[in-house]
């Protein structure tokens, strides 16, 4: 995942008023050092997407929180900051990420919580939010890139992330470094995203 963020994270409506709280507003601000206000901007939504993959116990909803806190900057960034840098310049072209049209690497950038990159992935979190969630609109994230910088479906981007990679498993197992080199490529920023994994421990125990 990359570290070049952008700050643009529009209101939008939770998905449902009865999802459990798995975190409050207050632990929610407290673990990430953020204000109550942006806490209530995405705690509702954080709740869902917990609910809805199963990341419900102690030591999943932290090793989820810490993870999510780090890539996206304590919840204030949700697109991908665009230079081009070097790295963003060879997104240009890359098949491997489905980019086949010219632009392609700057329009399907970054986005999300955890971010989703590439035109492919972007298509591929349409199909699999759609097969999971068939009566919930989900947009057609190819066409409209940007609606994953929405909070609810950054949220629940990052969920279906996450269970793409078995991150329920790493969490229960509490191996924490290897659940970094799952979602980041390696092991950037782990210090700080285990100082919030450790916090959140502590707030939930």
């Amino acid at each position: 995942m990359s570290d070049s963020l952008a700050n643009d994270v529009p209101e939008s409506t939770a998905i449902s008023a009865s999802a459990p709280v798995l975190i409050s507003q207050a632990n929610l601000a407290k673990g990430l050092g953020i204000t109550n206000e942006k806490a209530a901007m995405w705690v509702d939504h954080l709740n869902d997407a917990m609910s809805l993959y199963d990341i419900n116990n102690r030591n999943r909803i932290a090793s989820f929180l810490a993870q999510i806190g780090h890539e996206s900057g304590r919840l204030k960034y949700v697109a991908e900051l665009w230079g081009p840098t070097p790295t963003q310049k060879r997104y240009e072209g890359r098949k491997d990420l489905g980019n086949t049209h010219p632009g392609d690497g700057s329009k399907y950038r970054g986005h999300g919580l955890i971010q989703v990159t590439g035109r492919h992935n972007h298509k591929k979190a349409t199909e699999r939010l759609r097969a999971k969630f068939p009566g919930m609109g989900v947009p057609d994230f190819e066409a409209e890139p940007l609606k994953l910088t929405e909070p609810k479906w950054a949220a629940l981007s990052a969920g279906d992330f996450w269970e793409s990679i078995n991150g329920n498993h790493y969490a229960d197992e509490q191996a924490f470094t290897a659940l970094t080199k799952k979602i980041n490529g390696g092991t950037n920023g782990l210090e700080d995203r285990k100082k919030l994994w450790n916090g959140f421990l502590k707030i939930l125990a």
